[in-house]
Order: structure tokens, then C-alpha cells, then sequence
């Protein structure tokens, strides 16, 4: 039996017009995926399928949060995210597509597995710089050790800067000629 059923959509005889699902995304759905550069989540999706005929139009909404390492500090984080993103599903023998919004569906196929496009949409949601402010939290989730050595090591980089070089003040002054 597939693990990822409840992903899966019964549309042989779904009437036209809106229909909404809501899936929650987490550690059992994550494992399912593998290479996944992550491993667990607080994810909501609220997917509208709109259906027209020889169509569906599916909207994704994704907010939550996914465990990751946070970029600054590589303390552990719960990483908010959040974002929408839209697929074209045509009922059609047609299999190939230009097109990265549009899908091709049987049309003798009963069912409309979207855990593939979760998954894709979840992970897309990430930034690619991963951090946030984590300022208003109650428990700061940052290695403060590690960033007091990156606060001491910039410092020193500027007063570095500041120093003149007797070379350089020399040059300063054929350019100001």
C-alpha cells in the first residue's frame, strides 16, 4: 500500500467548480522523499483545485516552519516559511510540456497525486539564505559563542582597514595631482 494515499485526489467524477484540501507536512511525509535536505517540518498546505473542463487549476498556499541550520550561527532553527504557487493540470494524451507550470494528465486517470508537488513547493518556499529574526523569541535558538568570534574577527578586519599605508598615501597623492 503507498504510504502518501491521503496525497493522492479521487477526480473521476469531481463536479466543476472549487474544491479545498488541507494537508499538514512533518517528519512522517519528509521521509518518503529521499536525498530531502530536510528532515522535519511544521507545514500547513491549503490546496484550492479549481476544476473547468479538460482543466484543473491548482493553487497551493504553504506557511509553517522546516528544521534546518540557520546560516549565520549553524544553531538548529525552526525556519518560518511561507508562499503560494500555482499548477495547471490538463486532462490530455499529451505528455510532454514547455511549460513548468503545466502537468499532463491521463484522461482515463482516476486519481491526482500532488505529493510530489507538495514536496517540490515546500522546498522551494525555503530561502536561500537561512536565517531570520530570531530576535523575538523568548529563547534564543543562536550558538552566541560562535557569533562573538565572527563579531571579534570583523572588528578586527575593520581596524585593519583603518591603519594607513605609508605606499598607499604616497599614490593618494599623484591622483589628487
Amino acid at each position: 500500500m503507498n504510504a502518501l494515499v491521503e496525497y493522492s485526489i479521487p477526480i473521476k467524477g469531481i463536479a466543476n467548480g472549487i474544491h479545498q484540501f488541507d494537508y499538514q507536512i512533518g517528519q512522517q511525509f519528509l521521509q518518503h522523499f529521499e536525498e530531502s535536505p530536510i528532515t522535519d517540518a511544521a507545514v500547513r498546505v491549503q490546496l484550492e483545485l479549481e476544476k473547468k473542463p479538460g482543466l484543473f487549476v491548482l493553487q497551493f498556499d504553504i506557511s509553517g516552519t522546516v528544521r534546518t541550520n540557520c546560516d549565520r550561527c549553524l544553531a538548529d532553527i525552526d525556519l518560518p516559511i511561507s508562499g503560494q504557487q500555482r499548477l495547471l493540470v490538463k486532462i490530455s494524451l499529451e505528455e510532454e510540456s514547455e511549460d513548468p507550470e503545466v502537468v499532463y494528465l491521463h484522461p482515463e486517470a482516476t486519481r491526482l497525486k500532488v505529493a510530489s508537488f507538495i514536496y517540490e513547493f515546500v522546498i522551494l518556499t525555503i530561502p536561500m539564505i537561512k536565517t531570520y529574526d530570531c530576535e523575538v523569541e523568548e529563547v534564543l535558538p543562536c550558538n552566541e559563542a560562535l557569533l562573538d568570534r565572527l563579531y571579534e574577527e570583523e572588528e578586527a578586519e575593520e581596524s585593519e582597514e583603518n591603519v594607513s599605508n605609508p605606499i598607499w598615501d604616497e599614490l593618494k597623492k599623484f591622483k589628487s595631482n
